[in-house]
């Protein structure tokens, strides 16, 4: 039990500490650029997509010659080439012998390996970028959640802060009733009672607000010593920005279209990668063909010996060996017999291009149900913000009906109360099914895959 009130003492703490912080006020705007500037997921995306690019310059790089050079140093102990007796003896010097040379090789043809390499380079970055686009559409559906969530809860602090002022009003006017003898005790004990409730109902809401305000920071990355304060808080606009018909008789029905979903185009992709894969498991069995030239220089070769003459004189003989020596040749290579694992690899390739698209049917189905899920959502969302938007309207005339006839002793002071209770009720529907609109609509350009990243 101790924990529990030192937790609630320290919680509280906290958010008094935050309240008292300097607010920043952010539109819906602000907090999807701060999210996709801060996510580290987004970050790592970006990361991926910019390593898709150089892997697809390192593939056409394979169509270019490669030169290569290459630069030898020999110290070894001197060899004997020749001896007879004594007249003559010739050794092999090759100390600081050395040898530097350049190779220039040029692929003509490999099967269609640095094509398909190629192909699949650029399938690579199409995957990432799609990648990328599906962190950023999740990210932002996030964003938008927490916002309309904060606007929400700030809205019903609003809210209960009027129905406090209401409730004081009452409980002066009651009191003064009272103290004429019009109004009795038990009814300002009635009032004070929903006086109480409504306050711990307004501090538990604004304990909600900051805990609200402390997620949408965290997904944006700002401070958290700073309370966020939404700029965007009307919900006047029903799904202006979607694409809809009309129905007969069915109300607003939203475009089940998907296509540009990134779930889908990644699977897409996947089948595609695959076919590529087999047409490259397929190549193993061609030939390949490459052009080779080459250009080797050596110098500091010495021959040295002596040649003992008839007359007793000697001569010495000491000669250099350097120069170069350029060569091209064609290398021609013919796979012919590997015992069959050329063709299972083929085989296997096919079996995953299988996978794949029985992966692409089955993911089809699902999004056709979850996009017709979230078009019902809206569908719904939008009645029931018309629903409670009359709601609130009788709500409204209800309170002001019963007032006039509290007023003119017509009805009791329980009468009263039910009827700011219902005003309360309404006016927090309201606040929910609008939040809760704008909540399903980014989720339906989600799932969809129109919700737009900028």
């Amino acid at each position: 039990m101790k924990k529990i009130i030192t937790a609630l003492v320290f919680s509280a703490a906290t958010l008094s500490q935050l309240s008292a912080q300097p607010s920043q006020p952010l539109s819906l705007k602000d907090c999807r650029r701060l999210a996709l500037e801060n996510n580290e997921q987004v970050m790592t995306a970006n990361n991926a997509v910019e390593k898709a690019k150089l892997d697809r310059q390192i593939a056409f790089a394979q169509y270019l010659p490669k030169v290569d050079g290459s630069f030898t140093m020999i110290q070894l102990q001197n060899q004997d080439l020749l001896d007879i007796g004594d007249v003559l003896g010739l050794q092999l010097q090759t100390r600081g012998t050395y040898l530097a040379g350049i190779n220039v090789t040029l692929p003509l043809y490999v099967g269609g390996q640095l094509t398909a390499a190629n192909r699949l380079a650029a399938i690579g970055q199409k995957v990432s970028e799609e990648q990328r686009r599906k962190t950023e559409m999740q990210l932002i559906a996030d964003v938008d959640n927490a916002y309309y969530q904060l606007i929400a809860v700030r809205a019903k602090v609003q809210m209960l802060e009027a129905y406090a002022q209401q409730m004081q009003g009452l409980y002066d006017q009651v009191k003064l009733a009272a103290g004429v003898q019009m109004a009795t005790e038990n009814d300002l004990l009635r009032i004070t009672t929903k006086q109480n409730e409504v306050s711990y109902q307004l501090q538990k809401a604004r304990n909600g607000e900051q805990l609200c305000g402390l997620a949408l920071a965290n997904i944006i990355g700002t401070d958290f010593e700073q309370p966020i304060i939404p700029t965007d808080t009307a919900f006047t606009q029903v799904t202006t920005s979607l694409p809809h018909r009309e129905g007969s008789g069915e109300g607003l029905l939203l475009s089940e279209d998907f296509s540009s979903r990134p779930d889908l185009l990644l699977l897409q992709q996947q089948v595609k990668a695959n076919e590529v894969l087999v047409k490259k498991e397929r190549s193993n069995y061609l030939p390949t063909l490459a052009l080779i030239g080459s250009y080797s220089y050596h110098d500091n070769l010495k021959l040295k010996g002596e040649l003992n003459l008839p007359s007793g004189r000697s001569l010495d003989y000491n000669h250099t060996i350097r120069g170069g020596s350029p060569y091209a040749m064609l290398a021609l290579k013919l796979p012919i017999f590997h015992w069959g694992a050329e063709l299972k690899k083929v085989k296997k390739a096919k079996l995953s291009l299988s996978d794949s698209q029985l992966q692409l049917q089955q993911l089809e189905r699902s999004m056709r149900v979850e996009v017709r899920r979230a078009v019902q959502n809206v569908t719904d969302a939008q009645r029931m913000v018309e629903t409670a938007a009359l709601g609130r309207q009788q709500a409204d005339e209800n309170l002001r009906v019963m007032r006039q006839k509290y007023d003119n002793q017509l009805c009791t002071m329980t009468d009263l109360l039910d009827a700011q209770s219902q005003w309360q009720q309404a006016r927090s529907n309201l606040i929910e099914a609008q939040a809760q609109l704008k909540i399903y609509e980014t989720e339906y350009l989600r799932v969809t895959g129109r919700l737009q990243v900028q």
